[in-house]
């Protein structure tokens, strides 16, 4: 091998573990070798000792600090420092050093006595030392560490509330244990296992007890995985709380002992069940869980784990979930070990209460880590089902051939053997315990001795040719898991997202050097520029307080003086006005207001800014400035004079909202011209609203141009960076056009403007979806619709709070009722309370409560609970379930004066059973509609059509969706803007079925018929449409349809009614013609000719409506208008051919209207 093939590795770097000094350490000197208790007076307490400090990692002794003396109230300055060597040439030290603590034990040497040969010694207490920062990049880190005391220790003694001893720790290396590459990509995992809750029924405090452990693997190279094993599980009672802020063990503790085998500062958080990523969410679940936590067994770990993963790990960790999300976490029950004295167990004088290797009860749960590939996910943290472990099962949803039950149950043994041997630490045979450990973490033994007789009758294993054979295996004992529906709780976070997620600055960002942000205020022009407006503007200010100063004098005069005006009286008045204005200052004035205007132009237009030194020269410049400002004070007076003389704009008859009904009403009808022209009209009106551009964009989608609607949601956005449906349509047609990572782009940057909004997750799964991208399509769907469920639940609480206020002012009224006819009952009513309300009959007896009253039992259930809620005080003895259940009977409300006494008299709570019970449980909202379903109606507004499709897959499969009404009739529409009429029909034809009443759908029936030219069904469609006594959700288009079937069969009474509903809900050009037509039909001309002039002035360029008012005009003998009307209507291209030849007709009858007779 030559040089270059030889790999560098780096020395070993010596991490220092430096004890700087201990305080508050409370000791005691020892007589005749017995320490006494407290209290007693065999030892004295304070005197002058001295203690050691032993340091250990894992089974290691680092080092042993020398004698310290130790004062009474004064720190103990130790002053000592351990090394531990770090290695390279191993991937796993650095794993090794991220889990395992630095153990410090103080020891307190005791003098010695008379007659004693060797120095007597007292352990006091342990702290840990945690090197994680040193693993994630630190060269030095300072701890101030809690000495735990041991057990018999006088720092046992020490009050609560006294100070507790400490000890001053620094930590160091001199070069980073890791380097630049290696932290950007590398991560620190972090495996922490919670409790098993719901464990087999078998399971019992009494008896044999067991030891149970967890085993998960975790790849600690590219082509490796190791098992992690949780072997100090403990069954514990119901009785036996969990505490609000539990503490994190230590996964291997070394000689840590006490209150030391918990990791300082870390605890397990209080998640809330909703923000949970397992499984055990609904709401018999919590039911299951709140049992099972509160009055079931529980094996308990609290325990972390970390694990150090380089980045060919990660890599590795990365592209396993992306294979299979599922990853196996197996539990086991072991036992007990029982160490024989003087002897380690496992090397001939130890023996187990089973066999060495005998795991029972082999369990499994799938852990769904696809989260992890979620952009952002750092840490996921659930209750996971527990299976039956089966490799069947493992490779059924791992893909992995075997589990590393074996394997763990050896490494289980190995560390329980460990923690039993001794209580306290081992000082001989450290390295044979290590050695053994790494050898029974280099690979999967062969065999392990079987359970015993009992056992092994309860377990049938699986072997490969059952399997092969197609026979389902069979796990007796792991049976028991499901059967108890026992669960695991357990977190999983890392450093560093698997998947970095974008920040919305970047995001904006990409944006802006998509589509660069349009201006908000035209560019700022310059001096020379802006001197000549300032100049244009005084000049306008000084000749209107000119103009109003000759108002003044000679305003009066001018009115009476009706004579013409000569040349003399205009030059007397001119002279009398200049006099005014030099004799009142008002000339200086003037002056002084254009002086600075003039200045500016000359300092930034000819640039003058110093005195003239050649007299000549100031001539030439100011000859030349005068006939400058001369001309630009003739162009400032026309400007500003001539605004008076000119007409007012008249403003425009239709405003954007009309032009917008006008363009969605031609492209109903197909005439797509005329929609392109309304939609550029407004567009022409007010080029910086980004709706017109939006509207524009979604019509040309329709019509499948993608290039024009690109430009235009290309406009929106330039107008404003945050239009998150301008942002989603954009990458819709970045979709449509291949061009993936900029759809991506704003699609994210979509759901960053608005993180709330449905819309934007759900169109960002829809988008994974089509580029294959299962995890991330997961990721958005579930943001979705914890979003919606959220939404359901405020609404809920709004509609619970509006009936609730209901409820109470009607409540408020029933009971001014009761106290005057518990008033008159005089001596009948308890005397203490004479307004308590007597226990009501059912509540079908009583008067309705809500104005919400009728609509159905949601709203009654409601009132039921509210009323139970208001009224529990009055039945003190009865749980909140049983009033909740059901409405009392008469024999539980037969004395109610002695309940009231009861809990009156006494003014004391009723027991915590009965006041602590939570209150009763209103229903889970559920939402109204899919998320699928609210993104499909508006996909289907925006003509969206492959993402429509998509989502309606969705829809589909959905729980909360599938084949609907809805679904069928969003089908129809998507159908009907394909212009596939007969599945159109079909998925109508569905849709009725669920719902016969369906204005909706009739109306979409009707469109069908009427495009499929079936006139009397499409007449039949709309006129049950518009029977209904709900609306449909589009109106205007079935009037303008129903009413032209009018008009094409003769029945000109109902088509002008039809249409006349038309122009009552949203006038247009359309509507009023229609009724022109009608009513000249019927030859109410005069009508005809107000409607035809109504959709003149919406439309002046509709050929149809000049046709008709010409014929209006011939049949009134108005020749010049019949001439002009035909004439326009002929300019405008009419080629409705029947109505060309009946113009004709009435011109050749009447003699006169065409010009060319």
């Amino acid at each position: 091998m030559t040089e270059v093939d030889v790999p560098q590795t780096r020395p070993p770097e010596p991490l220092s573990i430096h004890i700087v000094k201990a305080s508050n350490l409370k000791l005691t000197k020892i007589d005749n070798g017995q320490r006494p208790s407290s209290g007693t007076s065999k030892g004295t307490k304070g005197d002058n000792v001295q203690i050691t400090v032993k340091v250990e990692f894992g089974e290691k002794v680092l080092g042993e600090s020398p004698k310290v003396d130790c004062v009474p109230d004064t720190p103990a300055e130790i002053d000592y420092t351990a090394t531990l060597n770090c290695s390279f040439e191993d991937p796993l030290v650095l794993d090794e050093i991220s889990y395992k603590p630095v153990v410090l034990t103080v020891t307190e040497v005791l003098p010695k006595e008379k007659k004693q040969k060797e120095e007597k010694t007292a352990q006091l207490g342990q702290c840990t030392v945690d090197l994680l920062p040193l693993v994630k990049g630190a060269t030095k880190h300072h701890y101030n560490l809690v000495i735990n005391p041991l057990p018999g220790s006088p720092l046992e003694t020490i009050p609560p509330e006294g100070p507790k001893p400490e000890m001053e720790v620094v930590i160091s290396v001199q070069e980073s244990l890791l380097e630049g590459t290696q932290i950007d990509q590398g991560n620190l995992m972090t495996l922490t296992i919670e409790s098993l809750y719901s464990p087999p029924e078998s399971w019992t405090m009494t008896g044999s007890q067991y030891a149970y452990a967890a085993a998960l693997p975790i790849p600690m190279s590219a082509d490796k995985e190791t098992p992690v094993v949780f072997a100090n599980g403990a069954l514990k009672p119901s009785i036996d709380k969990e505490p609000p802020n539990r503490q994190k063990k230590w996964a291997v503790p070394g000689s840590a002992q006490g209150n030391s085998i918990y990791i300082p500062e870390s605890f397990l958080p209080p998640d809330n069940i909703d923000d949970e990523d397992g499984e055990f969410k609904s709401k018999d679940d919590r039911e299951h869980r709140h049992t099972a936590e509160t009055e079931k067994l529980r094996v308990t770990w609290n325990t972390e784990r970390r694990c150090y993963l380089d980045s060919l790990a990660t890599k590795s960790f990365q592209d396993k979930i992306a294979k299979c999300r599922y990853w196996p976490v197996e539990v086991m029950r072991l036992p007990q070990p029982a160490a024989a004295k003087g002897k380690k167990p496992g090397l001939g004088g130890g023996k187990f209460k089973d066999d060495e290797g005998s795991i029972s009860y082999h369990g499994v749960a799938f852990v769904n880590l696809a989260p992890l590939l979620y952009p952002g996910v750092k840490r996921i943290r659930g209750a996971y089902k527990v299976h039956a472990y089966t490799d069947h099962a493992m490779h059924e949803k791992t893909k992995r051939k075997t589990g590393f039950g074996e394997e763990a149950g050896k490494i289980a043994f190995n560390i329980l053997n460990r923690n039993s041997a001794s209580p306290f630490p081992k000082k001989a045979g450290k390295e044979g315990g290590e050695k053994k450990e790494k050898e029974v973490k280099k690979g999967r033994a062969s065999s392990i001795a079987q359970h015993h007789e009992h056992e092994a009758s309860q377990t049938i294993k699986s072997d490969t040719g059952s399997e092969m054979e197609g026979q389902p295996p069979v796990n007796v004992e792991g049976q028991q898991y499901v059967d108890a529906k026992a669960y695991v709780m357990l977190e999983i976070s890392l450093t560093r997202p698997l998947i970095p997620k974008r920040p919305p600055e970047e995001l904006a960002r990409r944006v802006a050097e998509y589509i660069p942000p349009r201006p908000l205020f035209p560019k700022r022009t310059d001096g020379a520029q802006r001197a000549v407006e300032d100049f244009h503007n005084q000049v306008g200010s000084v000749a209107n307080l000119i103009l109003d100063e000759f108002r003044d004098q000679f305003g009066d005069l001018l009115k009476v003086d009706d004579e013409p005006q000569t040349v003399e009286a205009m030059e007397s008045r001119r002279q009398k006005l200049i006099y005014e204005l030099n004799s009142s200052g008002k000339y200086f004035a003037f002056k002084e207001q254009l002086k600075y205007a003039v200045v500016k132009i000359v300092r930034e237009k000819y640039l003058k800014t110093s005195a003239f030194e050649d007299r000549q020269e100031l001539q030439t410049f100011l000859s030349e400035l005068y006939v400058y400002l001369i001309d630009q004070m003739h162009v400032a007076l026309g400007k500003f004079l001539a605004l008076e003389d000119q007409a007012p704009i008249p403003k425009p008859l239709t405003d954007s909202a009309q032009l917008k009904h006008f363009a969605r009403e031609a492209e109903v009808n197909g005439n797509y011209e005329l929609a392109t022209k309304y939609y550029q009209e407004r567009i022409a009106r007010n080029r910086n609203d980004p709706s017109h551009w939006f509207d524009y964009g979604t019509f040309c989608l329709y019509i499948n141009d993608i290039t024009k609607a690109e430009e235009c949601f290309k406009e929106c956005i330039a107008i404003d960076q945050k239009h998150l449906q301008g942002l989603l349509l954009y990458g819709v047609v970045c979709t449509l056009s291949e061009r993936n990572e900029a759809a991506e782009t704003f699609f994210e940057a979509a759901t960053c403007v608005d993180p709330k909004s449905i819309l934007a997750w759900t169109m960002l799964g829809l988008f994974y979806d089509a580029v294959n991208n299962e995890i991330g399509a997961e990721m958005a769907y579930l943001e979705a619709n914890k979003l919606n469920q959220a939404a359901a639940v405020a609404e809920a609480k709004a509609l619970r709070d509006d009936d609730v206020t209901k409820e109470r002012l009607a409540r408020g009224e029933h009971e001014s009722e009761d106290k005057e006819v518990d008033h008159d009952q005089g001596g009948l009513a308890p005397p203490s309370v004479p307004d308590i309300k007597q226990p009501s009959p059912p509540s079908s007896d009583k008067p309705p409560t809500s104005a919400r009253s009728g609509k159905g039992s949601v709203s009654d259930t409601r009132r039921m609970s509210a009323s139970k809620r208001s009224d529990i005080h009055l039945r003190p003895e009865q749980s909140p379930q049983l009033q909740g259940s059901k409405i009392k009977t008469e024999s539980s409300t037969s004395r109610p004066g002695s309940h009231y006494k009861m809990g009156s008299q006494r003014g004391t709570p009723q027991p915590a059973e009965e006041t602590e019970e939570p209150p009763i449980r209103e229903p889970t909202p559920v939402p109204r509609c899919s998320i699928y379903m609210q993104t499909i109606e508006w996909l289907i507004e925006v003509k969206a059509v492959p993402f429509t499709e998509r989502a309606l897959a969705h829809e589909l499969l959905s729980p909360m969706g599938g084949p609907t009404s809805g679904y069928h009739i969003n089908y129809a529409r998507l159908k009907l803007q394909k212009k596939e009429y007969k599945e159109a029909e079909n998925s109508l034809d569905e849709a009725l079925q669920f719902d016969y009443q369906n204005p909706d759908a009739w109306a979409l029936m009707g469109h069908v018929k009427y495009m499929t030219n079936d006139v009397e069904a499409s007449r039949d469609c709309y006129e049950r449409t518009i029977s209904f006594t709900s609306d449909a959700a589009e109106m205007h288009s079935i009037y303008l349809r129903l009413a032209s079937i009018y008009l094409q069969e003769e029945k000109f009474s109902n088509a002008k009614n039809t249409f006349l509903m038309a122009c009552k809900r949203s006038p247009s050009c359309v509507s009023w013609l229609g009724v022109g037509i009608a009513c000249y039909r019927l030859g109410e001309l005069a009508e005809s000719e107000d409607a035809l002039s109504e959709a003149n002035i919406l439309n002046n360029t509709d050929p149809e409506v000049w046709g008709y008012l010409s014929l209006v005009c011939l049949k009134t003998g108005r020749q010049l208008e019949a001439e002009q009307a035909y004439k326009y209507a002929l300019k405008l291209n009419l080629s409705d051919y029947d109505l060309l030849t009946e113009i004709q007709h009435v011109q050749q009858d009447v003699g006169f209207g065409n010009p060319e007779f």
